[in-house]
Formats: C-alpha cells, sequence, structure tokens
C-alpha cells in the first residue's frame, strides 16, 4: 500500500496568504491617499477654526469659536494618529517603509512607552510628536499664503504644549526644601533638554514669523546660544549653554518653569561648575572653567535671586541683602574704574560662594583651596607661612639598644 504523509504547510506560502499580502500591498497606497486627503481636510479644518479663534469679533461667542476650535484640534489629530497606525506602520511591517517612515513609528512607540509610567508626560509628547510629523509633510505641499496661517496654529499649539511639559516637570521637582536634590538628575536633564529643543525648532520659527519687538528682551540671550548650537561641546561649553537656556526661560516660561524651580536648576549648574574646577588638572582649562563659574555666580545672585520676593529662610535673605547692598555698592566703579571694580566683584562672588559651600555634604575641599589663592592673589586675604622654628639646644644622648638574636 502506497504510504501518503501530511505536508504541513507554512501559513507564509499559502495560496490565501500570498493573495491577503499582494491586495494588502496594492491597498496600502490608496489608504495612503486617503489618510492623506483626511488629515489636509481636518488640518484646513483647525486652521480655520484657530483663524476665527484668535481674531476680535464680536459677532461670535468666544466660549463657542474656543470649543469650535478644540474640537477641530482633536478630529485632526485623531486622522494624524490613524495615518501613523494604518499606513506607517503596515508600510513597515510590509518592508516597504522609507527610513523616515521607520523612524516616524520608531519615535511613535518611544512616545507611546510613556503611558503607563508618565501618563502626562505622555498626554503632551503624542500631540507634540503628531504635530511635528504633520509639519514635515506640509512644508513642502502647501503653499505659502495657506503655510502662514498654518505656522501660526502650530507656534502657538506647540508653545501650549511645550508650556505643559515644563510645568509637568516642575511640579516633579518642587518641593518644601527648595535644595537641589541629586536623585532628580533626570528631571534637569529633561527641562534642559526641552528648552533647547523649544528654542531650536519653535522660538527660531516663530521669530521669524512675529514682530522683533515681541522679541526685543532675548534676542542678545538668543544669540549667545547660537554659539553653541554648531559642533562638539565638553562639559564647560554645555555648563554655560544650560545657564543660557535657564536665562532665555526667565523671560519665556515664567509660570512654567517657577522661581523655586529654577532656582535648584542653577544650584544643579552651580554644582556641576565647582565640580569641575576643581577636577580640571591643567591650569588654562581650570581658568577656563574657573572664569565661567563666576558668571555662573553672577547670573544665579543677579537675574534669579534679585527677583526673589518669598523666603522660607529669613537668615538667607538677611545675607542676600547684605550681599546686594555691596553689589551695588561696587557696581558704582564699573565707569570709574573697571579693573577694580572686576577685582571687588570677583572677591565678592568667592568669598560668598564659600559660605555656601562649607557646610554641604559635598567635599568641595579642592576648590576652596582654590578659592582662597585667589583671594591671595588679590590682596583679599593674607597668606601666613609656616616659618616656626625651635631655638633651644637639646643636651643629651640617645641610647640605642643592641637587637640580638638568640638561637
Amino acid at each position: 500500500m502506497e504510504e501518503r504523509s501530511l505536508r504541513i504547510t507554512g501559513t507564509n506560502t499559502t495560496f490565501f496568504n500570498k493573495l491577503t499580502k499582494t491586495i494588502s500591498k496594492m491597498l496600502i497606497p490608496t489608504k495612503i491617499g486617503i489618510n492623506g486627503m483626511l488629515i489636509s481636510m481636518k488640518r484646513n479644518a483647525v486652521i480655520k477654526a484657530y483663524e476665527n479663534y484668535t481674531k476680535e469679533n464680536e459677532d461670535f461667542n468666544q466660549e463657542e469659536l474656543e470649543k469650535k476650535y478644540d474640537n477641530a484640534y482633536t478630529v485632526y489629530l485623531e486622522a494624524l494618529d490613524k495615518y501613523v497606525m494604518d499606513s506607517i506602520y503596515k508600510k513597515v511591517k510590509n518592508n516597504t517603509a522609507s527610513e523616515f517612515e521607520k523612524d516616524a513609528l520608531s519615535r511613535y512607540y518611544e512616545v507611546t512607552s510613556l503611558k503607563e509610567k508618565e501618563y502626562m508626560d505622555y498626554k503632551y509628547r503624542k500631540q507634540k510628536y503628531l504635530l511635528e510629523l504633520d509639519k514635515d509633510g506640509v512644508e513642502n505641499n502647501l503653499k505659502e499664503k495657506v503655510l502662514n496661517k498654518y505656522n501660526k496654529f502650530y507656534v502657538s499649539k506647540m508653545d501650549s504644549l511645550y508650556k505643559s511639559i515644563l510645568k509637568n516637570y516642575s511640579i516633579k521637582l518642587a518641593d518644601t526644601t527648595n535644595i537641589y536634590d541629586s536623585s532628580n538628575d533626570w528631571i534637569y536633564v529633561k527641562i534642559f533638554y526641552t528648552l533647547e529643543e523649544y528654542i531650536q525648532n519653535i522660538l527660531t520659527l516663530k521669530m521669524s514669523i512675529g514682530q522683533k519687538e515681541e522679541f526685543k528682551d532675548i534676542i542678545e540671550d538668543y544669540e549667545k546660544y547660537e554659539a553653541y548650537s554648531v559642533g562638539k561641546l565638553d562639559t564647560k561649553d554645555n555648563i554655560e549653554k544650560n545657564m543660557i537656556l535657564l536665562g532665555i526661560s526667565r523671560k519665556l516660561f515664567t509660570h512654567s518653569i517657577p522661581l523655586i524651580v529654577a532656582e535648584q536648576c542653577y544650584e544643579k549648574l552651580l554644582k556641576d561648575a565647582r565640580i569641575l574646577v576643581q577636577d580640571t588638572k591643567m591650569a588654562v582649562k581650570r581658568e577656563n572653567a574657573y572664569n565661567m563659574l563666576i558668571n555662573l555666580i553672577e547670573d544665579y545672585n543677579i537675574k534669579l535671586l534679585s527677583t526673589k520676593v518669598y523666603w522660607e529662610n529669613m537668615k538667607e535673605r538677611e545675607n542676600y541683602k547684605k550681599f546686594w547692598d555691596k553689589y551695588k555698592e561696587i557696581a558704582k566703579l564699573k565707569d570709574v574704574d573697571f579693573v577694580e571694580y572686576m577685582r571687588k566683584k570677583e572677591i565678592l562672588f568667592i568669598k560668598d560662594d564659600m559660605k555656601k559651600i562649607q557646610n554641604t555634604k559635598f567635599d568641595y575641599s579642592k576648590i576652596i583651596v582654590y578659592y582662597k589663592r585667589k583671594l591671595v592673589d588679590y590682596g583679599a586675604i593674607r597668606e601666613l607661612k609656616n616659618t616656626c622654628r625651635t631655638a633651644e639646644k637639646y643636651i643629651g644622648t640617645i641610647k640605642q639598644k643592641e637587637n640580638r638574636v638568640s638561637a
């Protein structure tokens, strides 16, 4: 009798499976086209709703216009989300996706992974991601007039999202102690990263479509930041860059990064700068790091603490008032004797910083020695050399014991 065996065929090689895959590949371009049309319609609707909401119109109820705008925005985001899942996901699955689409899906999963552990971050970052995804596509496809309208909507919405993201980080940092906590280093990193991302992607666009007068308070800091936006940065450069970002944030994100959080961010930078000074071996690099630290101390005291109204520790408040009075007195020398002004200002900053770090848990002994050397060089303190000598004569004999080893 002829033996027969059952042949098991892989599911990928069956006729119906091949047919299904072929049809799917044929339908993907159609879905992309349909999704593209839907997105275009929803985008136009949200732009129009935004225009109506932002322009002054007494004939319409502002609350109603806001509601229509919010609804249009929600539907627009849903269309973008559907595009990712229906089009990009299937193209990646069928190995027909471009590098841009692969990267887009990768970033999508990166954002959605936040949902369980950081829901608020996920909520804002997903909106931000979808808007950025669409922005990449519209710049080359929309007419200039429509693009200008879209950019206004885009900047407005992204402004709001960045503020919400930064506020969420600020809530995580804010506490009653008002002290820098190294366990929260990841939050500081995210704050600085988000600030830089905003300046690179949103502020630049905002400045290109807005009036120059709107940005007169930050243009100087923005130009300083641009010097750090190219090339490879070392530790000193990164601290300086973050110092500039914090300065800009005090003008753009006053409510999203309240003073109590900005103070902790400055404390983080000060700690990093002090460590850099005391750990740097080369004299030239150490001097450069030291000059950066002095600038940071000035920024911290003048740009931040001078605006502080509520002080939990009254002793700290009184100490700062004394510091501020001395600083104002020294400032009078600026136009009279600039060299003396710089010398006295530096001495003031060194002495003030020494007081702050002497009783901290972190070991700042090396930088305290460095500070004292600077004060000696500036004539602020005297160096007492160890020149003690014993003048008396000692008379006597020293008996030596003979070491014997007995067998």
